[in-house]
């Protein structure tokens, strides 16, 4: 049934005067609630033929390369005039204030010189109104339904298997050969054998592009013959202007009224700005949106050549939504374009790119040639590193959806420019006050004879050997670090509330506040492999359906599986463990001076290096287990099917990067017993153990390696392997013996290029919240790693534009509200953040033990560390050792015999009636770490909860204008709701008088 959307129409002049209402269907000139249309004098009421006349069979004929436009069944075949905003004042749309549409300057200058924001548009451009109802039961009778073939003649007619002519058009054109009609969209497909798969194939491809033209849409060929690589054939596919209209009344598409007035003026005193882009401000006024309606058309901006109204990313949406509705078989099941990619009718649908990213002329002389151009030029180059990105051009090229990862991955990266410089000035407060260290003073000039580090063939060692050590560390273990973990604490929570915000303002700008999108049809997959139907509660048409009880099995193994594999990364996590414990025992033994004295940073760069290898082994690995997983669990939209995946992705790959970063910062050394009493592994071997200024120097080097070359891979994979990809697929297209005057398309460059994955933001979020996690969890550790986090991001930015601009095809333009569930991740990652720095600084580092020392044992409490060394190190006697770990050398490091070796320890010394035991000082210590754990978290959650509730989610002035929106939203419709009692009021009377001057007549 039509959906009238509010209009009044008079038709005078020897016309009936019709009004309708939203949703009422009217014939005959009686409309179904009770209202009537009134013919003048002489003039009968039209008739339900006139009104709704017979749909003819669609018909493919038509001159070749063009294909004709069959009529829609449901359209109300009468003229409607054009809609005058005079008539109609109070119902004009809605203002709503956006950004960036632009216009050429002579139509620029057309509408400024218009009396009224709004547009004379042509008289073509009021096009008629059409029936607004989607595929359905009474639509697919007259579809064309499998098995009925289009005939040889009708490919001919439709420009399939033309032959090039001597004018061949430009290899790089974006139109169909009569260089009007603008490509929105091409399918590609290849006929392999004449078998009969391949049969009931073309089968479904010529009753799905016959119901496509049925559509609306208009569709020219390219035979195979014309190819390079001359296997593929390609359907170029135009939408015209009215199909557009009509879809963006259906999809409720926002398109600008009039320029916004309501800027403020610049004062001209604003300071240049490297970093802004040139085009921002000559190419880009914010504007008023509002819901597009054809019977209002003449209230929008449509620019002269009305064409152009529709920018592609809306133009390909709209294509795409009919590629997705439309039927291939008599079945209603049987519809889309996904599925005829999943059942290989199709091997490739993409909409193109504007044109070559370069340019032979220079874009200062030339200017930019087209939207890619331009795009490569300002925003896909390293050498713009500085610059903002262009958002709104980005959206308005490849969609919302990946403008908003382009938005957030920006934001997130100017808001690590602060941790970045805290960062570094925490190291370099540690590297500048490295001279008032006490600490590493007195371990420097110290003569302490340690006890060995292994059995049997290690040595006494002294104290000196960890001078530079102690020095490292303190650069990094320094009062500044507590304040730089309480400070990234509260960085997370205002990162994720200031986004929140930015997240509403690009929403508002981008036409997403309140988008939600349609009902997800069932995944082709999903389909095919389920046996079971029912009745969809929504559209009440029959679907595939999974019971619970064929659900819980799959999800039960699922869960194994899942388990088993985190199962595995611990394994591996445990096998570097014992690799530590083997190889540090092999380094102190060698007899090569070098290694034995860096045995400990030899062993912890290795193990590290060789953890990195396992994870991106296992990552591999695991991805393509968690496809076969996920796919085994058949969940029935692909919103599920993502949802699902990203779980287990996410769980998997936070286990492999962040579990020997746990077992170093909280593990290590704790199971190593003492002298005379050592745990051993394999009866063998001796846990590992930290150095006497602790771990937190492992625990930097094992973040330093498994982050920044977990980046440095990543970044080289997505450079380097989409262009060996194209590069592959460029050299098997190109034929060898093609004619040099056949051109190779744009089309066909766009098919070589990758193309773009279902999940293609899936990796990049997954890497980008995985070093989220690294630049929070242990930043206590590592203060420079959101420095390294943000080099790294700066150059994300640039090569993931580089991939989406130059090596992926482009991308149907789709929509998203927000990030999704990944907001969620990062809050829970925050605040596993708070609670994570708090154990680093407690329990890891050497903080706490100094404060205890400082004010509970120091000589001058409260002023001097002097004597710290000393008093944590405790006294063995060596006679005292286990019979395997006696050493072989029992020669000291001043050439006399050990009686007695120090190790670090809260311990009682020999002799002492306790004799070994944990003292006093080691309790206090105990109580202080869990003190400053607990009075940590709970400040840092407090505070963290005040500036959520500070931070509005919304600004108060885009508050405002929603609200605004809202309330003008209601005011127009009961505006409506009045002009059109008053319509009807003015009938009446209308046609009282006229009956009355009837009468008086006949009188």
């Amino acid at each position: 049934m039509a959906d009238y959307s509010m209009y009044i129409h008079f038709y005078k002049q020897e016309q009936c005067v019709t009004v309708a209402k939203s949703g009422q269907r009217f014939a005959d000139g009686v409309m179904q609630n009770g209202d009537y249309c009134v013919g003048f004098e002489g003039i009968a009421p039209p008739s339900s033929d006139q009104l709704y006349p017979e749909v003819p069979e669609p018909s493919p004929a038509g001159t070749p390369g063009e294909v004709p436009q069959p009529a829609t069944p449901n359209d109300v075949q009468v003229d409607i005039p054009a809609y005058n905003p005079n008539d109609d004042p109070g119902a004009s749309p809605v203002p709503m204030r956006k950004k960036s549409v632009r216009f050429s300057e002579s139509e620029d200058a057309e509408m400024r010189d218009n009396d009224s924001p709004n547009l004379n548009i042509p008289d073509d451009s009021a096009e008629r109104l059409s029936d607004t109802s989607t595929a359905g039961d009474d639509q697919s009778e007259r579809k064309l339904l499998a098995g009925q073939k289009v005939s040889e003649d009708t490919e001919g007619q439709n420009g399939r298997g033309r032959k090039p002519s001597s004018d061949m058009q430009n290899k790089d054109t974006l139109f169909f050969r009569d260089n009007k009609r603008r490509i929105d969209y091409v399918l590609a497909y290849e006929k392999n054998d004449d078998s009969k798969s391949e049969e009931k194939k073309q089968q479904k491809r010529e009753c799905y592009e016959e119901n496509l033209r049925y559509e609306g849409l208009e569709l020219e060929y390219e035979d195979r013959e014309l190819s390079q690589d001359g296997k593929t054939f390609y359907v170029k596919i135009h939408a015209p202007f009215d199909v557009l209209c009509k879809y963006a009344e259906l999809l409720c598409i926002k398109m600008p009224i009039a320029y916004n007035d309501l800027e403020e003026e610049d004062d001209g005193r604003q300071c240049p700005n490297p970093m802004r882009l040139e085009i921002e401000e000559d190419d880009d006024r914010d504007v008023f949106t509002a819901p597009f309606m054809r019977n209002r058309m003449k209230k929008f901006m449509i620019p002269q050549k009305k064409e152009e109204f529709f920018h592609h990313a809306v133009r390909s949406r709209i294509v795409y939504t009919i590629l997705e509705r439309c039927r291939y078989e008599d079945d209603k099941r049987k519809i889309g374009i996904k599925k005829m990619l999943n059942n290989g009718s199709y091997s490739a649908a993409y909409p193109l790119h504007d044109g070559p990213y370069k340019s032979e002329h220079s874009k200062l002389t030339h200017g930019y040639k087209n939207d890619r151009h331009l795009l490569f030029e300002e925003w896909a180059r390293l050498g713009k590193w500085y610059k903002y990105q262009p958002l709104d051009k980005i959206r308005q090229y490849f969609g919302e959806k990946i403008g908003l990862y382009f938005a957030w991955l920006g934001f997130y990266t100017n808001t690590l420019i602060a941790p970045a410089i805290v960062g570094f000035i925490c190291i370099l407060y540690g590297a500048i006050s490295l001279g008032q260290d006490l600490t590493s003073q007195e371990i420097c000039g110290s003569n302490i004879t340690m006890c060995p580090l292994c059995d049997q063939r290690c040595k006494y060692w002294p104290l000196d050997n960890q001078c530079r050590y102690s020095q490292a560390s303190h650069v990094i273990d320094n009062p500044a670090t507590v304040f730089f973990a309480i400070f990234m604490a509260l960085w997370a929570t205002m990162f994720l509330e200031f986004w929140k915000r930015k997240q509403a303002v690009i929403s508002y700008d981008w036409d997403l506040v309140g988008f939600e999108d349609e009902e997800e049809r069932p995944r082709p997959e999903f389909e095919s492999k389920v046996s079971t139907h029912r009745i969809n509660p929504v559209n009440k048409l029959e679907e595939a359906f999974l019971p619970f009880y064929n659900k819980v099995p799959r999800l039960i193994w699922a869960g194994l599986v899942v388990l088993f594999m985190v199962t595995l990364v611990l394994a591996a996590v445990f096998a570097v463990i014992v690799y530590r414990i083997v190889i540090v025992v092999v380094f102190y033994r060698s007899d090569l001076g070098l290694i034995s004295e860096r045995a400990k940073l030899a062993t912890s760069a290795t193990a590290a290096l060789l953890n990195l290898v396992a994870i991106m082994i296992l990552n591999k690995m695991y991805e393509r287990v968690c496809y076969w997983l996920t796919d085994m669990e058949l969940p029935r939209t692909q919103t599920e099917y993502e949802d699902s995946f990203t779980f287990k992705m996410f769980l998997f790959q936070s286990v492999n990067y962040y579990a020997s970063i746990f077992y170093i910062a909280f593990f290590k050394g704790s199971f190593v017993g003492r002298p005379g009493d050592y745990n051993y592994f394999l009866n063998e071997y001796r846990p590992d153990e930290c150095d006497v200024g602790g771990c937190l120097i492992d625990l930097c080097l094992q973040l330093a390696i498994i982050m920044v070359g977990k980046q440095a891979y990543n970044n080289f994979m997505e450079l380097i392997f989409p262009k060996l990809k194209n590069w592959w697929s460029r050299r098997g297209n190109v034929d060898q013996d093609a004619v040099p005057s056949q051109a190779y398309t744009r089309w066909e460059q766009d098919c070589d290029l990758v193309p773009v994955p279902i999940m293609a933001l899936f990796p990049e979020y997954l890497e980008m919240v995985i070093q989220f996690g690294f630049v929070t969890l242990f930043v206590a550790a590592f203060p420079l790693a959101p420095l390294f986090a943000l080099i790294n991001n700066i150059l994300e930015i640039r090569l993931d534009a580089y991939k989406f601009v130059t090596q992926y095809r482009r991308p149907m333009a789709a929509r998203a509200q927000d990030i999704g569930v990944w907001y969620n991740i990062l809050d829970v990652l925050a605040k596993i953040a708070v609670v994570s720095n708090a154990f680093v600084i407690g329990y890891t580092s050497n903080f706490i033990p100094r404060l205890v020392y400082l004010y509970g044992y120091s000589p001058e409490p409260g002023v001097s560390m002097r004597g710290y060394v000393e008093d944590s190190l405790a006294y063995f006697n060596v006679s005292d050792f286990q019979t395997l770990s006696i050493p072989d050398d029992k020669i000291g490091p001043d050439g006399n015999n050990v009686t007695i070796c120090r190790y670090q320890a809260y311990r009682h010394p020999p002799g002492h009636p306790n004799e070994y035991e944990y003292t006093l000082h080691f309790w206090h210590t105990f109580a202080a770490r869990f003190v400053f754990i607990v009075l940590f978290e709970h400040i840092v959650f407090l505070i963290k909860n005040i500036l959520a509730y500070l931070i509005p989610d919304v600004p108060h002035d885009l508050h405002d204008l929603i609200k605004r929106e809202q309330y003008l939203t209601t005011e127009m419709f009961f505006s409506n709701e009045k002009d059109l009692q008053q319509s009807m009021d003015q009938l009446h009377h209308d046609t009282d008088g006229t009956r009355h001057r009837h009468a008086h007549h006949h009188e």
